[in-house]
């Protein structure tokens, strides 16, 4: 039996109770079900990276990124994650680096301490170094995320679709975020479980789950942007078809929206006040600008259009309106409304703050990946070509990306 035919044995006539699915003639219980899928993912992931290891040491290829004290643990923590260990053992530095023309140089502020003060404290507890800890928390948060891509794709659209939504997220392209020493996992629990505790309405869970967000990565504001614009819909239906909005929701929701809000602001005043530069946060990160435009100013919305035109001129233009209209257009599909208003919410918050913000360069792909509860959407999960055909080329390209992330570029 194949892998195609293996898969529709695993998801064709899901059927789910309150906990337990049944996959091919047999029940169990739903988060067994998900942790083998996420379990299989990383198997195959893994087999990949350590082939990609063992062969580049043989070969003597040369690495992207540090390789000092090589070990198939500091290949899975290449690149930013020398960042993490630095805040994790020494703290983040209370002088911003420059240059000797006084622009401010790639440094550890760009990087939110969350992740690194839990890898911190388990090594304090267990011994290890920092890039086994860091492997070790990245898979467990990794397979929380997954577990609650699923609660909440299946609360709206059904087992099917969250069963699927989770196999395309664990074998995605770039699905090596999700064990590599990167706070991404971490990242996808938190946005993920604040996502589902709107959805189920438990507004005051968003607020732990928000500001953890706020100090693991960036992209957290996409929540209280979410948040109001739910708020809107459902004080709109309140008032106009009566449908209950009881006033101590409105309260919580409010109260999360400003708290989150603020969470998501806290970083750059924390990062001036501690080192006492203008602007630290915000220059930090320009810094890692300079590589594709230059040294340039941060202007809010205009990050892409910056990219592009520097490349490809009127063309690049035309191609960041046409990716917006597609992602609008996608977002109106019936298929994708299934899922639920907060889903759709959520992710259009999250896209316009990736293109307020952020340079579109190889980093994109992963900024991404908290979209993933659109993987749910019927029209995809229901169709059995489609599905197989994103399913199949996900996994086609996991080595490609490997190879040019850590022998070409950086992840």
């Amino acid at each position: 039996m194949g892998v195609k035919e293996r898969i529709g044995v695993l998801t064709e006539g899901v059927v789910a109770t309150r906990a337990r699915i049944r996959v091919a003639g047999r029940e169990y219980r739903w988060w067994v079900v998900v942790l083998v899928v996420f379990a299989a993912s990383r198997v195959f992931t893994t087999t990949l990276m350590l082939t990609l290891f063992v062969a580049a040491s043989a070969g003597h290829w040369h690495f992207e990124s540090s390789r000092a004290d090589p070990s198939f643990f500091t290949f899975s923590g290449s690149w930013d994650a020398s960042y993490y260990r630095r805040i994790a053992e020494h703290g983040y530095p209370t002088v911003i680096p420059t240059d000797a023309d006084g622009n401010v140089v790639q440094n550890a502020w760009a990087f939110l301490p969350l992740f690194p003060w839990i890898i911190r404290g388990l090594t304090f507890v267990t011994g290890l170094g920092f890039y086994p800890a860091a492997v070790i928390v990245a898979t467990v948060f990794g397979a929380a995320a997954t577990l609650v891509l699923y609660r909440l794709v299946a609360s709206r659209v059904g087992p099917t679709s969250g069963l699927w939504a989770v196999l395309l997220f664990s074998f995605g392209p770039l699905s090596f975020v999700l064990q590599v020493a990167y706070a991404e996992s971490l990242f996808f629990f938190l946005m993920f479980s604040a996502l589902w505790a709107m959805m189920s309405r438990r507004y005051w869970w968003i607020i732990p789950l928000g500001v953890a967000a706020a100090f693991t990565k960036p992209g957290e504001l996409a929540l209280p942007l979410a948040l109001a614009v739910v708020f809107v819909v459902r004080f709109v239906q309140w008032r106009r078809a009566r449908i209950p909005f009881p006033g101590r929701e409105r309260a919580a929701m409010i109260v999360a929206g400003v708290v989150t809000a603020v969470a998501g602001f806290a970083w750059p005043v924390i990062a001036t006040a501690v080192t006492g530069f203008p602007d630290a946060y915000v220059k930090t990160e320009l810094s890692w600008w300079t590589g594709f435009v230059g040294r340039v100013e941060f202007v809010p919305l205009t990050p892409w259009l910056l990219f592009t035109w520097k490349y490809a001129g009127v063309f690049g233009a035309l191609l960041v309106a046409v990716v917006i209209a597609a992602f609008v257009w996608m977002l109106t599909r019936p298929s994708v409304r299934a899922l639920g208003v907060e889903v759709i919410a959520f992710s259009a918050s999250y896209a316009l703050y990736l293109f307020a913000v952020f340079l579109p360069q190889q980093s994109l792909f992963r900024l991404l990946m908290p979209l993933a509860p659109l993987g749910g959407a019927p029209g995809l999960t229901h169709n059995r070509r489609a599905r197989m055909i994103v399913l199949i080329c996900g996994i086609a390209l996991q080595p490609v990306a490997l190879l040019l992330l850590w022998y070409l570029g950086y992840p």
